[in-house]
């Protein structure tokens, strides 16, 4: 079996901050990229970041390379930084919910 780059601190973070499924986020990144004049390829639709956590989600941890384990970090950091530490749902403005929920996580879901 091959040996996991990722901790298990960062593994049990990313997957407690990422609460949304992968068919919920890729939903998510699809409505995201519709707009009135142009629609972006579904596969495409959305952020980057987004679409980043997605591949990483698919993944068995023996799988997870360094960028993803960059990816990780920097959803982690990203949500908690906004967010209090025990992850109660929590309403606040539309934006803000948008920018959360395009890396994978809904503030009014529970964790």
């Amino acid at each position: 079996m091959a040996e996991s780059i990722v901790d298990d601190e960062l593994w049990e973070d990313f997957h407690t901050v990422v609460n949304m499924t992968s068919r919920e986020l890729r939903d998510w990144l699809a409505v995201q990229g519709a707009g009135e004049e142009t629609e972006e390829v579904p596969d495409r639709a959305g952020s980057h970041l987004g679409h980043r956590v997605l591949a990483v989600l698919g993944k068995r941890r023996s799988d997870v390379t360094p960028d993803d384990v960059d990816v990780m970090e920097q959803v982690v950091t990203r949500v908690t930084s906004q967010r209090r530490d025990d992850l109660e749902p929590t309403a606040g403005e539309a934006a803000w919910r948008r920018r959360l929920m395009n890396v994978g996580h809904d503030p009014l879901k529970p964790v």
